[in-house]
């Protein structure tokens, strides 16, 4: 079976070795770049299947090099993981708007890299545990984004609902009837809870102001702080946006 075509581009020497050494002993490493405009000219030339993105570099960043892969006319572009030193919502929120399929942050640890990695570059024979991987990772993004913290019960209970909404979205026509008593089924425990820890959740999000991100995320302007999206709105927005994107 061949081995996953792997592009580096980060311009620190020494972390770029490490995960070269780490990464070819499991993929076809076909080139790594210390800057932007490198990194695009070896995606150009190699084809990788998952580029590996600093933000950081000289010449170009990696933004500029989401923007030019964007623009390029290149059929099979790379799947694009971002990892950064770069700490904050803005951040992830431009990244993800510009195509990435992950946001991870520095000292990245390799198993989860290869996780991720394996994850973006499925075959189509498993797209569709491609697609339950990857959209996982964008609904926890997504939540980081806007503030829902990890630790929260409804942080479970409404990534499982928008997950339900991607694999069947006629389920949000029948939130109380199906998708509540699902979730509850699942966890063990009440679709009354299951419903509260959700609104929880969307609550706790609009208390931290982040109002912008989520309306940055989807690309107009949704909500305002004084007017929050109700469990099911909110539910069908993240997973319009993970159908589109996963067309796309």
């Amino acid at each position: 079976m061949a081995k996953i075509k792997l592009l580096i581009a980060d311009d620190n020497k020494e972390f770029q070795e490490m995960l070269r050494c780490e990464l070819s002993q499991y993929y076809d490493v076909v080139g790594v770049a210390s800057d932007g405009v490198e990194a695009v000219k070896m995606v150009e030339e190699f084809r990788p299947e998952v580029l590996l993105l600093d933000i950081v570099m000289p010449s170009l960043d990696g933004f500029g090099v989401l923007g030019a892969l964007n623009y390029c006319n290149m059929e099979n572009k790379p799947k694009v993981i971002v990892i950064s030193e770069l700490v904050g919502d803005a951040f992830i929120v431009k990244a993800m708007n510009m195509g990435a399929s992950y946001f991870m942050l520095k000292p990245v640890n390799i198993d989860s890299l290869r996780e991720r990695i394996d994850g973006v570059a499925e075959t189509k024979v498993d797209s569709v545990k491609t697609i339950s991987h990857g959209m996982e990772e964008k609904i926890a993004n997504i939540f980081l984004s806007v503030g829902i913290p990890a630790h929260i019960k409804g942080y479970q209970f409404l990534r499982e609902a928008i997950k339900m909404a991607i694999e069947e979205p006629n389920i949000i026509n029948s939130i109380t009837k199906r998708l509540y008593p699902s979730i509850a089924k699942t966890f063990n425990t009440s679709p009354s809870k299951v419903e509260r820890a959700i609104r929880h959740a969307i609550e706790v999000a609009w208390s931290r102001g982040k109002i912008e991100n989520i309306n940055s995320i989807f690309g107009i302007k949704v909500y305002s702080s004084n007017e929050k999206p109700t469990n099911g709105e909110f539910i069908a927005l993240v997973a319009d946006k993970m159908l589109i994107e996963s067309a796309s």
